[in-house]
């Protein structure tokens, strides 16, 4: 592809104090597709995510989102450039209800499509419309889990970065919320940038995958490609795809 993607990650290095979480990434993602990051435990998926939305900051290196230089951006204005995070363990607002988080997600672009949104996420998530008026916090793992990415649509983003969708929640919820990503993207042209342990479904949703071990970049290619290759099967795959 030769276009500019709308999110390019170059030489990024973070530390934590003095210990460097990621020491070098490249990363790119095109409009319109679906780009996984998978790896095991620790290895800086996360804090990826989070140094692109601004918090740590990237000490070395550049992030452009949409050929703006974002790098050194507050979080908050990067919230406001359509970028939309549903961070690691679906950090709701539990004492409010469904409908108030969705409120909360909406409030980004003045509510200017509020209604409609409303009917998207309830069509999406049906789930959430029977619990509208309950408490965040009452909810299941999977119900707080399509709450999280419910309010993070709500801002209508080009661009959605999830962290660890599939985390603690049983193989049928899983199921449904990767294919309601996936359907997103289908008829919406939505971008996602999913960082995910669970790399069978990832790899199986994503146009184009990343591996990443203790903070460097190893191995890209299609979402198809990564799946077949051996090294993967092995780290990744063997018996965790059932």
């Amino acid at each position: 592809m030769t276009t500019t993607p709308l999110l390019s990650v170059r030489g990024v290095k973070t530390y934590y104090g003095n210990i460097i979480a990621l020491k070098g990434v490249d990363i790119d993602v095109h409009e319109g597709e679906i780009v996984t990051l998978i790896g095991a435990n620790g290895a800086g998926k996360s804090t990826l995510m989070m140094t692109i939305f601004g918090s740590p900051r990237a000490r070395e290196g550049t992030i452009t989102y949409a050929g703006r230089d974002i790098t050194k951006l507050p979080t908050h204005h990067i919230a406001r450039l359509r970028i939309a995070q549903s961070p690691e363990g679906r950090r709701i607002f539990p004492r409010m209800t469904v409908f108030e988080n969705l409120q909360m997600g909406a409030a980004i672009n003045d509510f200017a499509f509020f209604e409609e949104d409303l009917e998207r996420m309830f069509t999406l998530f049906p789930r959430l419309k029977e619990r509208v008026n309950q408490r965040g916090g009452t909810l299941s793992g999977g119900e707080q889990q399509m709450l999280a990415i419910a309010r993070a649509l709500m801002s209508r983003p080009k661009l959605l970065l999830l962290d660890e969708p599939s985390l603690g929640l049983a193989p049928l919820i899983v199921k449904q919320i990767f294919d309601a990503i996936k359907e997103l993207n289908r008829t919406e042209g939505l971008t996602v940038f999913l960082v995910e342990q669970n790399a069978f479904h990832a790899l199986k949703l994503a146009h184009r995958g990343y591996v990443m071990v203790n903070g460097v970049i190893t191995m890209s290619g299609t979402g198809q490609e990564l799946l077949s290759r051996e090294e993967v099967r092995a780290a990744y795959l063997e018996g965790g795809h059932h």
